[in-house]
């Protein structure tokens, strides 16, 4: 037997212990895509305006992760696949940075320099907030209670 064939059975079995997670990150992305679209339907922002509802679902996005990290890490014990499901799944298909450099780019592209700067700088540092706020508040929250 050769070191290739000897390494095989590892490489499968670990590919099968991720599968699950593989499978919860692609359903909760989706679950979480779909919400954002559904706030983009609901609240469309008009061509080269201020893109108010992508920031307000990256910054909604954010304090969520920080109150779910605080529960999921410090407060209970989760399943394995929870943090997977919803951290990575919902919330990484809910967020989107990637749309939040599209929308810079097309603020420039329509001349609306300030709103682009504006929105380049706000948007990391509203996001940060809402992560450092909502952990602050869930473990004040849940930790009064304990007490």
């Amino acid at each position: 037997m050769t070191a290739a064939e000897a390494g095989r059975p590892r490489v499968r079995s670990a590919v099968r212990a991720q599968a699950p997670v593989v499978g919860v990150v692609a359903v909760g992305g989706g679950v979480g895509a779909a919400a954002r679209y559904a706030a983009v339907v609901w609240w469309p922002t008009p061509a080269g305006s201020f893109p108010w509802t992508i920031l307000c679902v990256n910054v909604l996005g954010c304090a969520v992760i920080g109150a779910f990290m605080v529960i999921v890490a410090e407060a209970r014990t989760a399943h394995r696949l929870i943090r997977p499901f919803f951290g990575t799944g919902v919330l990484g298909g809910f967020t989107t940075f990637s749309t939040y450099a599209v929308d810079v780019r097309g603020l420039f592209e329509a001349g609306r320099h300030a709103s682009a700067l504006l929105y380049l700088a706000a948007t990391p540092v509203v996001a940060l907030a809402a992560v450092w706020a909502a952990t602050a508040a869930t473990r004040r929250a849940l930790f009064r209670r304990q007490s």
